[in-house]
């Protein structure tokens, strides 16, 4: 008996549904999730894709493709709207619209675990004691807000452990970017006054700031205190600076993020920007997957839940379209956020025309990609030519190492497709073998493709999702394809295609060699542009390998051999090092020198004793 599918297997379900809100999955024959979407009311919504016609193309695919479905009732609206969008984020479904970014937006974080509080960038849990201000859209909108800080309030941006272990001030205090209270320089009540109004900025109110400077200077010059009074005229001077180089500035938005979208030719862009403080904190670009005919109002639906799903949402949200259900879209937010949040269309004055910047900037922005995809189309596609294979890959792995003479070890992962370079799916390994001969690139290589393909096999055997590769590229020659070949035989993954890239003759840029297994190597015409495309994939995969490997070398360098004893934490370091002066000092020591130190036992000056002891 042939089993049921599309329209007349949707028809058999709707006997068994009632009128509840929840959420529906439909699947195809492999049980894999094609769509996921909330109801208000599960039957009528489900009847409509029992109709047999009336569809869009994108539609009348996914019912076609339907082989069951599987339902769940909740007891509200909100509540299906929350645990689709958490179905979404984890399915990742094939026709819905899905946003890709998820990195999370920085801030700044006014650290108040000190009597001196710290300012810096902060991304991440807000698990640290201090106030936040963001989200930025940027690392480099941080930086520069923290330079305008510093420039303005003089606070410091030392760590702790620094800031205990100075004996005189550092290089910002000479060049008046910091009030120096490591050494003293600034009592704990005139700081935390710069770091008030340091909030104060933050918070917008930098007329209230510029007149209380103002008030200030004018008294210190009464009084004759004139290094004060040239002290206040400077901030003043540079809170004036900042305030005439910041973009956007609304008077009438003080809290908001404006979320503008533009589609064209089955492709969609998100601007976003972020107001806070009536100051703007910089703006970002998205790109939502969409299944393929879907309508403005559900691509921004979809979009505000997935993306506030990780960021707080702020007070107002000014959209260029109205999402499915407004209503129903604030009651979430708000839910989210514990307070209310309104979600809104503007049509006339200030806040209007900052959705007008924003939908021209997403307009702008996709049509410039939707130009360097084309491009990239062709690339992918004279790839294709060059190198044989079956279709244009949609996902190219790149794999390098980077060391010196065998130490600190790394190997990169980068990914490129149709849509250039994709990040978030770069990866980093560390070099763990300890078989593994110091300078072994084989053996390096052979680690990193072992943890890769088998976490892939264990986590995706029947390759349902997008992050099995069409094409390997390798730096290297024909010993260094031959290896790859003998580990993805082991591995039993031996259809994915593979290219060696090595440098050619005298090693020039511009004559390097293709190696396949069991073929002749091959070459490019100099001016080929797929030869300057395999070069950038090379280069890209060779940074971040290098990349990798500097930070690693770096963290290792900075690495104190106190941080390797249990129980010394940073206290007991700190009151180490400040007896003895440094770790190798530390390490000389004998029992009774570390017993003398403040704050060490007999039993914790045994235990480092003993650890420095026995490495010999």
């Amino acid at each position: 008996m042939t089993q049921k599918t599309g329209h007349a297997l949707i028809q058999d379900y709707l006997r068994t549904l009632d009128s509840s809100p929840g959420v529906y999955r439909m699947l195809d024959a492999q049980q894999a999730v094609l769509y996921v979407g909330k109801a208000r009311d599960l039957r009528a919504r489900v009847s409509n894709y029992a109709r047999p016609s009336g569809h869009s193309g994108r539609i009348a695919r996914m019912i076609r493709e339907t082989a069951s479905m599987m339902f769940l009732t909740t007891n509200t609206e909100t509540e299906a709207l929350l645990l689709e969008q958490n179905l979404i984020k984890q399915l990742k479904p094939r026709y819905n619209v899905l946003l890709r970014d998820d990195k999370s937006f920085p801030n700044i974080l006014v650290a108040k675990s000190h009597d001196y509080p710290q300012i810096k960038k902060h991304r991440g849990a807000k698990s640290e004691k201090g106030d936040y201000y963001g989200p930025f859209a940027s690392a480099g909108a941080v930086n520069r807000t923290l330079t305008q800080l510093q420039r303005v309030f003089l606070l410091r941006n030392c760590t702790d452990s620094v800031f205990e272990s100075r004996t005189r001030p550092c290089l910002l205090f000479q060049i008046k970017r910091c009030s120096a209270p490591c050494v003293g320089r600034i009592s704990a009540p005139d700081y935390n006054a710069l770091v008030n109004d340091a909030e104060r900025f933050l918070q917008g109110k930098t007329t209230t700031i510029q007149s209380d400077l103002a008030t200030e200077m004018a008294r210190a010059a009464e009084n004759m205190e004139y290094e004060r009074a040239a002290a206040l005229r400077d901030r003043i001077k540079a809170l004036t600076a900042v305030q005439s180089v910041q973009a956007i500035n609304p008077k009438g938005v003080a809290e908001a993020d404006i979320v503008a979208l533009h589609m064209e030719g089955g492709q969609a862009c998100v601007q976003v920007f972020f107001i806070r403080g009536n100051q703007s904190w910089g703006n970002r670009d998205f790109y939502p997957r969409l299944g393929g005919a879907e309508s403005p109002d559900e691509v921004m639906q979809a979009f505000l839940m997935q993306f506030y799903d990780n960021t707080p949402p702020p007070r107002q949200i000014l959209l260029s379209h109205p999402p499915e259900d407004p209503d129903l879209t604030s009651d979430v937010l708000s839910e989210r956020a514990r307070r209310k949040v309104e979600v809104a269309v503007p049509l006339r004055g200030e806040k209007s025309d900052l959705v007008t910047n924003a939908l021209r900037n997403a307009r702008e922005s996709l049509a410039r990609r939707m130009s360097e995809s084309a491009t990239q189309l062709r690339l992918l596609e004279g790839l294709a030519d060059a190198f044989e294979l079956p279709s244009p890959p949609r996902r190219i792995e790149v794999y390098d190492n980077s060391h010196i003479m065998g130490t600190n070890a790394v190997g990169g992962m980068i990914v490129a497709g149709p849509d250039g370079w994709i990040k978030n799916q770069y990866r980093k390994f560390n070099i763990k073998g300890t078989e593994i001969t110091p300078g072994d690139d084989f053996g390096m290589m052979k680690e990193v493709l072992t943890r890769r393909f088998t976490r892939l096999l264990k986590d995706d055997p029947d390759r349902q999702t997008e992050a099995w590769p069409d094409l390997l590229l390798i730096d290297g020659g024909a010993g260094q394809v031959s290896a790859v070949h003998e580990i993805m035989a082991e591995l039993g993954v031996e259809d994915i295609p593979m290219i060696g890239v090595a440098k050619g003759q005298d090693r020039d840029h511009g004559k390097e060699e293709f190696h396949r297994h069991g073929q002749r190597p091959f070459a490019l015409r100099m001016n080929d542009p797929v030869l300057y495309f395999v070069q950038r994939l090379r280069d890209e995969a060779h940074r971040w390998a290098i990349g990798t490997h500097r930070a690693k070398r770096a963290k290792s360098q900075m690495a104190n051999p106190l941080d390797e004893i249990a129980g010394i934490g940073a206290s007991r370091k700190r009151a180490l090092l400040q007896h003895f002066g440094s770790a190798k000092a530390v390490g000389r020591a004998g029992l009774t020198d570390l017993q003398a130190a403040p704050g060490i036992s007999a039993a914790m000056a045994q235990k480092v004793y003993d650890h420095f002891n026995a490495k010999g």
